[in-house]
């Protein structure tokens, strides 16, 4: 489980090195008839690094980089699951951040339900399961457990300052500055995903006086 779980930490590095360099090499690329150019990742989404030139290397990150990160997330699931309630529902909306990376890079933004799809599958649903691991493993571990709690409202505090401010037609223009803000947000989520996977993991599964505390806090 220890050496599995590195994968998401494997995934969030491939993923997050792709839109780096793509986005610093991208020429720009045509959406529904409309070319935008140049490309900005101050203003524009990561998903339209899954258009143009760049296109096919973004949606193999975004596969590649979803299916590590689901890997290592369901290798840690017997270990959350065994933690009650909490860590059982905290896996599954977890595990949902690989799902929407692959549906992102199966589906680009010329297919925007599917896409946006994904994307609430990858970011706001899982959000919500670190705030619930962090809860389960507290006891434990004081620093996981702010790591996941922190981690989450983190990300769903960004989710909710990137919807609010996201205009397709300002971004077209590079104005404005969501691709940042979407960019701290992708940040923020996987490294919170990858932190709580491997720290799950090194911890174990817990004692039963422990599996006693938590549902007791609960």
């Amino acid at each position: 489980m220890r050496a599995l779980s590195w994968l998401t930490v494997a995934g969030t590095a491939i993923f997050t090195l792709a839109w780096i360099v793509l986005g610093a090499v991208s020429p720009g690329y045509e959406l529904f008839g409309h070319t935008i150019a140049p490309y900005s990742w101050i203003s524009q989404p990561v998903s339209g690094l899954g258009l143009g030139v760049t296109g096919p290397t973004m949606n193999a990150a975004f596969i590649v980089g979803g299916l590590l990160v689901l890997v290592g997330t369901l290798a840690t699931a017997r270990a959350w699951w065994r933690r009650g309630g909490l860590g059982r529902t905290a896996v599954v909306l977890m595990v949902l951040s690989g799902v929407g990376m692959i549906v992102c890079g199966a589906f680009t933004l010329e297919s925007m339900m599917l896409h946006l799809s994904g994307f609430l599958l990858a970011v706001p649903l899982p959000a919500v399961g670190f705030v619930l691991a962090g809860l389960a493993v507290r006891l434990e571990s004081p620093t996981l457990g702010l790591i996941g709690i922190g981690g989450g409202a983190a990300s769903l505090v960004l989710f909710a300052i990137f919807m609010g401010i996201f205009d397709a037609t300002g971004a077209g223009g590079n104005v404005g500055v969501a691709g940042l803000v979407q960019r701290a947000l992708i940040l923020v989520t996987l490294a919170t995903l990858s932190a709580l996977a491997v720290g799950v993991a090194r911890i174990g599964a817990p004692t039963r006086t422990r599996v006693t505390a938590d549902l007791q806090g609960v």
